[in-house]
């Protein structure tokens, strides 16, 4: 693999327009190139530069007038190394601003002179651009490992007190054995507090390590310097420290909210396991931010080498050493802040964390990449063909059977039908999130870091299309099962054991959902479980990301919903041996039919109203409006759909179609970010990841067709011939479920754009003490 096309794939994708441009570099060398070999036999006079050449010549001369500006720090003489003769690199200040290194090339004067003058002009930039930028995150991460020094000062503080509450200790009085010299194979204690007494309290339990971990324990001790200095606290810093714990369960979201005072808190066990597990979880997302500068420092050092030596070979000149000399002896270079600060957070969560073990801690530190197997490729293709293979057989069947003509065609669609449909609401939706991921990892969105998911643990879109297709096999051959069953005059006497085929079938799929083994990507299912629990207990957790992303998906799956409701209705009020059904003329059914479906769209509700009071966002206020008209919008509708009428029917198109107007408006302006006027790219946005803008117009002329298909409703579509209405629902179902995915992939495209805009590459985690001062200042 060529170097460019290797540095862009290890870019942390929120940071790469901070990286150093490399692919215009190489542009700039390829024109000199072409330059130099089109006017090498001319004479003295050099050639009038052409094309991209000339732009970037005339780019350069509107740049010199601000090198006036630029006042030379100790510029150094001509010396008399060759390489020094090619270029000299200074340390330029302007007032009121940090230094910046500035080329001066001394070969102006030969033939081509001037557009090599081009790229290190532009070379400057970009180094100047990626000092700036590395500085910049140094500072940040320096007082990230302040505040976790204090943390961890309470945290320290917290376990003495709830280890052993009647031990009054004064600061003078604790120390930390840190100096202590062990033999290799020793027992070394990992945080030893010695009391007035002279007994030990131990507040980690002590652990056996190997000889190279105490080495590398002795060497990090005795640092004189460390960047982050985690000391016990006295226990009388916990007086001036409240407990900063988010609630884990409705329950305690209640309790947290009618607390009024801080008078009646005692610290326990429980505050002491929760607030542990919040700092281990800041220091696994402090520790991957330090990896990522640290590969950011290293990819962009070997990046100007290589631009360097390639300037070298295009010109036939020496000037490479003198440059990375200067890379060298800059903060880029020789700034070794970075690595002693990931040694430490290290040495500290092994200690601290990890009971000693150094292996376990840095499991954590750094979890393992997803090995891909071509085992689930070769089970992914074998699912689809039996897949393909049973709708085959389905559609011979009911050819061969005559089933479209039968005369209880209309007692299986309403009653069979609906029970399958389900599965195939989930698998296509399966499918349209597999696409997603395969599109969101070829145009390099961060999907995994959007949504939350532990390193390692996502799943990718063969794993997708694994699971989507074992779904599809498991239902399309229960369907074949209890079709052929069905229509064998020889099976007749096994009838109840033939229509419970749809209900074993689910509590399979709920087994296998809530298996608590750790098989079929355990980590994924309960993933999805906890996310799900938090949309149906909205507003009692706080509203993250993957909360209202999946509350959205649900917003897609009414009808899905719906089916759950009438499993129900068919196995509990019906008598499904007979398949005489009847609860669904039921006054009740049908207010639940109404309730059921305003299910998720209640939540995106309450979701919105909860973010509206914490952030202050009023754009919240008008998203929660939007969902609310969109609840009253499919009241409407399932009104007129079980009463009809004149009235019913203008109520039902009046809402829709101002509930239409709003959220295609949304999806289209807020979620997408798209249809700006004053763009880059006229009516898209300035930013696109999809290099053919053809493929935004398109998404936004069926996000608006798709969202029309309500109408059918009031215009009686559903009353097609030789269409039953069921299947005529699960056709709209399924279109709703494709725009449902269509969306996903452009509301987590704008997303990541979002948070490139803010180089945010990792997660903001909430810290588990609040000190008084802090919000004193």
């Amino acid at each position: 693999m060529k170097f460019g096309k290797e540095f862009t794939s290890q870019m942390v994708p929120e940071w790469q327009e901070a990286y150093m441009d490399y692919n215009y570099l190489k542009g700039v060398l390829k024109d000199i190139s072409c330059f130099k070999k089109k006017n090498a036999p001319l004479p003295e006079v050099a050639a009038t530069p052409k094309g991209s050449l000339k732009r970037r010549i005339s780019m350069y001369r509107a740049f010199s007038g601000l090198q006036s500006r630029f006042s030379f720090k100790g510029s150094p003489g001509r010396a008399d190394n060759e390489d020094e003769e090619v270029i000299l690199v200074s340390s330029l200040q302007q007032e009121g601003s940090q230094g910046h290194s500035q080329t001066m090339f001394l070969m102006s004067s030969e033939q081509g002179g001037e557009y090599e003058m081009v790229f290190f002009r532009r070379l400057d930039d970009e180094f100047n651009k990626v000092i700036t930028f590395y500085k910049k995150k140094v500072g940040e991460v320096k007082d990230e490992a302040d505040e976790l020094s204090k943390q961890m000062d309470a945290l320290i503080a917290l376990r003495i007190m709830v280890d052993k509450p009647s031990i009054g200790m004064r600061s003078d009085q604790v120390m930390m054995d840190d100096d202590t010299t062990s033999s290799p194979g020793s027992v070394v204690p990992t945080h030893n507090i010695r009391s007035p007494g002279g007994a030990h309290m131990e507040a980690i339990q002590e652990v056996e390590m190997t000889g190279e971990e105490i080495l590398e324990e002795e060497s990090t001790s005795k640092e004189k310097k460390n960047l982050m200095r985690f000391r016990p606290a006295p226990i009388e810093i916990l007086d001036n420290v409240k407990i900063n714990i988010d609630p884990a369960t409705p329950i305690s979201t209640l309790k947290n909210v009618i607390r009024t005072s801080k008078a009646n808190v005692k610290f326990s066990k429980d505050e002491l396991k929760k607030a542990e597990e919040q700092m281990k979880k800041a220091f696994v997302e402090f520790y991957k931010k330090l990896r990522l500068l640290k590969s950011y420092r290293l990819l962009n050092v070997l990046a100007f080498s290589k631009i360097m030596k390639k300037y070298d070979k295009t010109t036939s000149r020496k000037a490479s050493k003198s440059y990375s000399d200067m890379i060298d002896k800059s903060d880029l270079g020789n700034s070794d802040e970075v690595n002693k600060l990931i040694e430490r957070v290290e040495v500290t969560f092994v200690k601290h964390f990890a009971n000693g073990n150094r292996r376990k801690g840095m499991k954590h530190l750094r979890p393992q990449a997803k090995r891909e197997t071509h085992r689930v490729t070769f089970f992914v293709g074998l699912f689809f063909g039996c897949s393909i293979a049973l709708v085959a057989a389905i559609v011979v069947a009911v050819r061969a059977q005559h089933l479209l003509e039968h005369k209880d065609r209309d007692k299986y669609m309403n009653n069979i039908f609906p029970l399958y449909s389900l599965f195939g609401y989930i698998v296509l939706h399966m499918l349209m999130y597999g696409v997603n991921v395969y599109y969101w990892k070829r145009f390099r969105v961060n999907y995994p870091f959007i949504f939350g998911f532990k390193q390692g643990t996502e799943l990718g879109y063969r794993q997708v299309f694994l699971l989507a297709s074992g779904v599809s096999v498991l239902a399309l051959a229960a369907s074949l099962f209890h079709l052929d069953m069905d229509m064998d005059p020889k099976t007749g006497s096994y009838e109840t054991v033939i229509e419970l085929i749809p209900l074993v079938l689910v509590f399979v799929l709920l087994l296998i959902t809530f298996c608590p083994l750790n098989i079929l990507y355990r980590s994924s299912r309960f993933f999805f479980l906890r996310t799900a629990w938090h949309c149906l207990c909205a507003p009692l957790y706080k509203v993250t990301l993957p909360d209202f992303i999946l509350a959205d998906q649900l917003t897609s799956q009414v009808q899905a919903i719906r089916s759950l409701q009438f499993y129900v209705c068919y196995y509990i009020w019906g008598n499904f041996k007979t398949r005489s059904n009847t609860c669904q003329d039921s006054n009740v059914y049908k207010i639940l039919y109404i309730v059921v479906a305003i299910i998720p769209f209640w939540s995106r509700f309450i979701q919105c109203l909860r973010r509206l009071f914490e952030e202050k966002d009023s754009m919240q206020g008008l998203n929660s409006l939007k969902y609310f008209s969109t609840i009253v919008a499919l009241v409407m509708r399932t009104l007129y759909d079980q009463k009809r009428g004149t009235f019913w029917k203008v109520m039902a198109a009046s809402t829709s179609g101002i509930t239409t107007i709003a959220n295609t408006y949304w999806d289209l302006v807020i979620d997408w970010g798209l249809l700006q006027r004053n763009s880059k790219n006229p009516w898209l946005r300035d930013k696109l990841l999809v290099p053919h803008k053809i493929v935004y117009f398109v998404a936004i002329v069926l996000d608006i067709i798709l969202r029309l298909v309500w109408m059918q409703l009031v215009l009686d579509f559903q009353e097609l011939p030789h269409l039953h209405k069921k299947a005529f629902l699960a056709i709209v179902a399924c279109l709703e479920i494709l725009r449902r995915g269509l969306w996903n992939f452009f509301r987590l495209e704008n997303e990541h754009l979002n948070n490139v805009g803010k180089y945010r590459a990792s997660k903001s985690v909430p810290l588990p003490f609040n000190y008084d001062e802090d919000k004193s200042m």
